[in-house]
């Protein structure tokens, strides 16, 4: 999709939602699974990674919703100089307005900010996924949100877009519930569920080094046919 170690490019309008950043900047580049709100497993995984200044935490969207506390992770993230987000699926039903979360109204700017990807030099950051049939820059904004299966789309019944992408570049995403996360050469999948009673990963992308912390308590049950169990 894109040289080795190069720049992601996108078309409009997707390009105007796109962030770049500078991986020399930081020592380290953590990515961050789905939160929905899970306040208190947010702060234990922040503590076990502890990341510094020099360092950047990047989450995959979905912040909010589903878990008892969406304002205060989005201020959690939007309060930190190391901490940036890419907007999830939930973030886009409340900005186009298929929800509704009073709430969240002193946080909207910050969400409405967030862009729907966010690259550096050989990877990429979106909550969904991408088409590997398709150049990125015939994507848009709603298939990085929400890629799942190809071809079917956002749906559980694969094959998943992660089991045939080859990249470049290696994408960061999550969306799609894990029983465990993905890692592979070109996909790493860090939902584990936090807010239906699994865990919520994080990955430090330079070491190598996984960081996961239990849910303390089920927020929303959830099918089984619809956690995806990343070894069959």
């Amino acid at each position: 999709m894109t040289e080795p170690g190069g720049r992601v490019e996108f078309c409009d309008p997707v390009s105007s939602l796109h962030r770049h950043i500078d991986a020399d900047r930081y020592d380290e580049l953590y990515v961050v699974g789905d939160v929905h709100g899970c306040l208190d497993e947010l702060r234990r995984l922040w503590a076990a990674m502890g990341p510094t200044e020099d360092d950047l935490v990047v989450f995959v969207g979905d912040l909010v919703r589903k878990g008892p506390a969406s304002r205060a992770v989005v201020e959690f993230v939007r309060d930190r100089d190391n901490a940036t987000t890419v907007r999830g699926n939930n973030e886009a039903k409340l900005l186009n307005g298929e929800v509704s979360r009073p709430e969240l109204d002193p946080v909207r700017e910050y969400i409405e900010d967030a862009p729907v990807a966010l690259s550096w030099d050989g990877g990429l950051v979106v909550h969904g996924g991408v088409d590997p049939t398709r150049p990125l820059t015939s994507h848009s904004a709603e298939d990085l949100l929400e890629t799942r299966s190809i071809p079917a789309g956002n749906g559980y019944d694969g094959p998943f877009w992660f089991e045939q992408y080859e990249g470049p570049p290696r994408v960061f995403f999550g969306h799609t519930v894990l029983g465990e996360p993905i890692d592979t050469t070109w996909a790493v999948g860090l939902d584990t569920g936090c807010v239906y009673g699994g865990s919520l990963t994080a990955l430090a992308t330079r070491a190598g080094e996984w960081f996961s912390v239990d849910a303390t308590r089920t927020h929303q049950q959830r099918a089984d046919r619809k956690i995806v169990d990343p070894t069959v």
